[in-house]
């Protein structure tokens, strides 16, 4: 079994709760250990204005009574609290309502990969010190003041983060892998008093060779904020919408939730009968692939010990698997997809990782010349969306455009609609960043209602 430095010391935590929870009398137990640091520089004005570190290590233990289960998670390792967490664990157990879904994988489900060999998620060149961290943050916000129209940079930050997980479970899973993350980020401020604009750039890579430059992150929020100067409120009507590629995968990610098994087995999802029938345009599909390459949301196996695969979500239009963990797929009578997550204090859940969406053939432009007038959405306000009926409702900002063209920036609106019907109608541009764990690019929805001035 493969391991690396970080993990190496997680596995005897975990081997530890498993021993504990037998002698506490669990009829089965799995437990996880996630331990991480993180370091973030924010700068302002040219000068520091804060600084944050974070060390810290989370244990969970799940037990299990028959079909009785309970969890119980803590930050301390010593032996003494391991077996005073299982006592605990195995008490609450004996009185949790019995659940006929609750319960591990079969040792024949689970994943014969145990590390994320090959999947580049760990950058391992020297974690950058704090100075390093602030020099980034000072050039995107110098880089951002430098754009003409600028009044300020509200913050611009500069963040690193590593983190280990390690599983292991009765059944005779053991595995674990660990993540790197580096970031930076700028909000800048056009104008003063009630006529201010803000906007923002956001980058995130694995690795840091692959982050750009502070000096893009600096300049790309400059040009959106001053592009937003002058904003006022747009036409009351129904007209075409394009969610810009910046905010598109929440369109998508409505979708993703509408299939999630937790909500299937509930009844409480408006593509609840969806099964089989089209949810996309033809010729649209949506993947989920967990194994993509230096990808953040990627993962060799599922929170149960399951190994992830690519599978098809929506293909060619048409609905062809729920987002399924061990119970919701018992509940259902289906196997599980094997997405689950969990973290230290309840149990699993399903949720997707990596997702990608068939791009289009036109860009980003050309869907706005297609449009002829209607509005470019570029941030997304709060929500309203009806879980049983798919009825849509979003405050929203970004760009009114007439004749093809933009025509001005416009703020203090809503866009409502019925996500069955706006999803059978999205027209994807050819712009999504692949680097992204959402694929998915702009997205252009007609027959929209919007209410403006």
């Amino acid at each position: 079994m493969s391991s690396t430095p970080l993990t190496d010391a997680l596995s005897p935590v975990t081997q530890a709760l498993l021993a504990a929870a037998r002698a506490a009398g669990a009829d089965a137990a799995d437990a996880i250990a996630i331990e991480g640091r993180s370091v973030s520089i924010d700068v302002r004005k040219g000068g520091l204005e804060q600084a944050e570190r974070a060390e810290g290590l989370d244990i969970g233990l799940r037990v299990f009574i028959g079909q009785r289960q309970a969890c119980i998670s803590s930050s301390d390792t010593r032996p003494e609290t391991l077996q005073a967490m299982a006592s605990r664990a195995v008490a609450m157990a004996r009185e949790a309502p019995e659940d006929p879904y609750a319960g591990l994988a079969d040792p024949d489900q689970l994943a014969d990969l145990r590390s994320a060999d090959g999947l580049e998620l760990f950058d391992p060149s020297p974690e950058p010190d704090p100075a390093a961290l602030e020099e980034d943050a000072r050039r995107a916000e110098a880089a951002a003041l430098a754009v003409k129209g600028v009044t300020q940079v509200q913050s611009a930050s500069a963040a690193y983060g590593q983190q280990a997980v390690w599983m292991a479970a009765s059944n005779g899973f053991e595995g674990g892998y660990a993540r790197s993350s580096r970031h930076m980020s700028c909000v800048a401020i056009s104008g003063e008093g009630t006529g201010m604009e803000r906007d923002w750039c956001g980058e995130g890579r694995i690795f840091q060779a692959d982050l750009p430059s502070a000096e893009y992150v600096g300049n790309l929020a400059a040009e959106r904020t001053i592009a937003r100067a002058g904003a006022r409120r747009p036409k009351t009507g129904t007209y075409p919408v394009l969610y810009d590629e910046r905010i598109a995968s929440s369109l998508i990610g409505h979708l993703l939730g509408a299939i999630n098994g937790s909500a299937i087995s509930r009844g409480s999802s408006w593509l609840r009968d969806a099964m089989g029938t089209p949810v996309l345009p033809d010729g649209i599909s949506l993947h989920e692939d967990p194994l993509r390459i230096r990808r953040s949301g990627s993962r060799p196996f599922d929170a149960e010990g399951l190994a992830s695969r690519k599978k098809a979500l929506v293909q060619d239009g048409v609905l062809q698997s729920w987002v399924l963990d061990l119970a919701s797929a018992r509940k259902l009578g289906l196997d599980s997809t094997a997405n689950a997550v969990r973290g230290t204090s309840a149990p699993p859940s399903p949720s997707t990782s990596n997702v990608i969406l068939t791009q289009g053939t036109k860009t980003h432009a050309e869907l706005i010349a297609d449009m002829g007038t209607g509005l470019l959405v570029t941030s997304l306000i709060g929500s309203t969306i009806n879980p049983n009926t798919g009825d849509y409702s979003r405050g929203a900002s970004g760009f009114w455009v007439e004749n093809g063209k933009i025509a001005y920036p416009v703020n203090e609106c809503t866009i409502a609609g019925n996500l069955r019907d706006m999803l059978r109608r999205i027209i994807p541009a050819n712009d999504a960043q692949d680097h992204l764990s959402s694929v998915v690019p702009s997205l252009l929805v007609e027959g929209m209602m919007l209410a403006g001035e």
